[in-house]
């Protein structure tokens, strides 16, 4: 099966290769996050059995830019599988503003997504949520064993640091294989395992993708698009979000970026259109969410051609009334929106990659002036008096 690695001399010489072999790389860690959750399964039983079982449990999802993201993927889905209200709130948010985020002194599970672990927001929203709640509890889903993040909470009482395969640590700028592994390790630790052959089912449907969407990117960034736009519903509307993060980060913002829900676009974002925008729009495998999903797609392909107006699509098989480009996610249209994310990722981190490569930008270091870097830099933490 070919990938993006079949052409990584060019990629490297680009200044592409490890954004791309790290893209390539994913469905590999996820078969390693699910060892990785399987052998920590009774640490994080013990750990978060008791609070789970408890009804007044507040739990916030945290992290920054994709991190954050990360966040809102698995929200939606958690809280349909535990039966209570699951918050995706960022660091940033929580940093600036922590009377207003923990208003409620309330038993609270942070779950605080981190690559590096060394973000000045990462490590802050952890201590602000010990300065305001009076009970907090912390698990920390990190890629770097040597962050600051995982080194305050190794040891401490009511924390537990849950670390992902050593190759997620993304070494180009943007996350992918940190983004993906973090949402996939989380899902596992909080809702369970996967029901029968899940794990290998996913693997297996990011392999197709990471082979078969390179060349659609390609195309698509072929045609120089001068705006995108990702829609998506529920955790699909996090991936949508983080999809236009991958596009803004690695085009360095040649190509405006705009993302919302099938449902939100129409309410006046969907002015962003003309003859030049592309649309990508995550289908849901809830057959309820899906039926508004089809509704914009079939509008937006009357408004704007077929060809403009590309679906990613866990069904295994295509909408026969919605004739177009689709990027097919086999074999997990049961596995729930938010494993759809997972495996879906590749596709908007491929065309990320291309649109970037077609724009003259180098991917593994597309601000090689340091106007953004890989881990935020230049962020003053002020004290919160009490």
């Amino acid at each position: 099966m070919t990938t993006v690695l079949d052409t990584l001399p060019d990629l490297e010489s680009a200044g592409a290769g490890a954004t791309a072999r790290e893209i390539a790389q994913q469905p590999d860690l996820w078969a390693a996050v699910a060892g990785i959750v399987a052998d920590r399964r009774t640490d994080l039983d013990a750990f978060l059995r008791p609070l789970l079982a408890r009804p007044e449990l507040r739990i916030v999802l945290t992290g920054a830019g994709t991190s954050a993201f990360a966040g809102q993927v698995v929200a939606p889905a958690l809280s349909r599988r535990l039966h209570r209200v699951v918050e995706a709130v960022a660091t940033t948010d929580i940093v600036s503003a922590p009377r207003e985020c923990f208003a409620a002194d309330v038993p609270t599970l942070l779950v605080s997504f981190a690559r590096s672990g060394d973000s000045p927001e990462s490590v802050a929203a952890t201590q602000l949520a010990d300065q305001c709640l009076t009970e907090v509890h912390h698990l920390v889903v990190t890629c770097n064993a040597d962050g600051r993040l995982a080194r305050d909470h190794a040891a401490a009482d009511r924390s537990l640091v849950l670390g992902m395969p050593a190759a997620s640590n993304d070494r180009g700028f943007a996350m992918t294989s940190s983004f993906t592994c973090m949402v996939l390790g989380t899902w596992l630790a909080l809702a369970g395992d996967l029901p029968g052959d899940g794990v290998d089912r996913l693997v297996a449907a990011g392999r197709k993708v990471v082979a078969q969407a390179g060349p659609v990117a390609d195309a698509l960034a072929a045609t120089g698009p001068r705006s995108v736009v990702y829609l998506g519903s529920g955790s699909l509307k996090g991936l949508a979000e983080e999809s236009a993060l991958k596009l803004l980060e690695l085009t360095t913002g040649a190509i405006t970026v705009t993302s919302d829900s099938p449902l939100g676009f129409r309410h006046g974002p969907k002015a962003v259109l003309d003859a030049r925008t592309v649309v990508v729009v995550y289908l849901s495998t809830d057959r309820h969410t899906r039926a508004y999903d089809l509704d914009l797609v079939r509008e937006l392909r009357a408004q704007l051609g077929a060809g403009q107006v590309h679906v990613v699509d866990g069904d295994d098989e295509p909408d026969p009334t919605t004739p177009g480009p689709r990027f097919a996610v086999p074999g997990v249209d049961d596995l729930g929106d938010v494993l759809l994310a997972v495996a879906a990722a590749p596709v908007p981190q491929l065309i990320g990659l291309a649109c970037s490569l077609a724009a003259g930008r180098t991917p593994d270091n597309p601000f090689p002036d340091g106007e953004v870097n890989r881990v935020v830099q230049g962020v003053t933490v002020h004290p919160l008096a009490d």
